[in-house]
């Protein structure tokens, strides 16, 4: 179990508002079960909310994702709850594994904050990688998400869920919500709470026009991240996905961390048995270094960018 958290993880990890109109900020840690920092970091986030009572426009909601996984510092139980989004499953209202029960609690507790009651409708999906890495945003390129996460600072990853299907942030954006993935560095290294905290902040400053002097733990909170930890902003887009069958064996090379350059001819990985070389000048992305998961890597390529 993740020590640090509650042995019963609430679904709703805490709400927050000044009661002024404004957006909704809807925030998820721990849609993988073993990566508990963007609960934690929501956590402190909340306790530090209740305690200043800062005004805000808008409301705040942070929920927890896999819950019995996160209790076993698992992944996930029967199926990856960031796969299971599909508009199949949406749509027939599918509820055959554990984590499309959990999915619809999600979705149920969303639907308590309509779009019709908020000027605007944001949200910030918390995650962390198996290797090393610098903090980055993941993010969809379509209605205005896209130039939402070029107001952060921070590495900008375009076209995940493109080549992913069945992530909360492609169900998301499919609702009109407008937000993007962070992943704020290694499972267990303790900058990843900082991050995820860091992050949260300027979010609530961003969309629901938080004064962060307001805040007593500033600029602690967030200068950890955005000065100490965060690189300066890149754009990148993903140019191959090395997916995996379950029934593959799949070793990565030891010591790649995510954004290390790679050069054509250099080996990657060893699968069934086979050597995988780069076929690529460029750089690795989400390097695979954990028993579950079907991406070995990724390969991404710095954009262009008009922000």
């Amino acid at each position: 179990m993740n020590e640090e958290l509650e042995k019963e993880i609430p679904r709703i990890l805490g709400t927050y508002t000044s009661g002024k109109k404004g957006p909704l900020l809807f925030i998820s840690g721990g849609i993988h079960g073993n990566e508990p920092s963007g609960v934690k970091a929501l956590l402190k986030v909340f306790k530090e909310l209740e305690q200043a009572k800062p005004e805000i426009k808008g409301t705040i909601v942070g929920v927890s994702g896999n819950k019995v996984a996160l209790n076993q510092n698992k992944r996930y139980i029967d199926e990856d709850l960031n796969r299971a989004w599909t508009e199949e499953n949406i749509q027939n209202h599918k509820t055959e594994t554990h984590e499309q029960k959990e999915m619809w609690e999600i979705i149920e507790v969303l639907e308590q904050y309509p779009e019709a009651d908020f000027t605007k409708r944001y949200f910030l999906d918390c995650h962390t990688t198996s290797a090393a890495s610098a903090p980055y945003i993941s993010v969809q390129v379509k209605n205005d998400n896209d130039a939402w996460a070029h107001r952060f600072p921070t590495y900008i990853i375009r076209g995940f869920s493109d080549l992913v299907y069945g992530c909360i942030d492609h169900y998301l954006t499919r609702i009109g919500v407008t937000g993007f993935v962070f992943e704020a560095g290694q499972h267990t290294a303790k900058e990843s709470v900082e991050n995820h905290e860091g992050m949260i902040w300027l979010a609530l400053k961003e969309a629901c026009d938080l004064d962060l002097e307001e805040i007593p733990s500033y600029p602690k909170c967030v200068t950890r991240f955005s000065e100490k930890n965060a690189p300066n902003q890149k754009t990148f887009e993903i140019r191959h996905r090395h997916g995996l069958a379950d029934e593959d064996s799949f070793k990565m090379q030891p010591g790649y961390e995510n954004f290390q350059k790679i050069e054509k001819g250099e080996l990657l990985a060893i699968q069934n048995d086979e050597e995988i070389e780069s076929d690529w000048n460029a750089r690795i992305f989400m390097p695979l270094y954990q028993a579950q998961g079907n991406d070995g890597f990724f390969v991404v390529e710095e954009a262009e960018t008009d922000y």
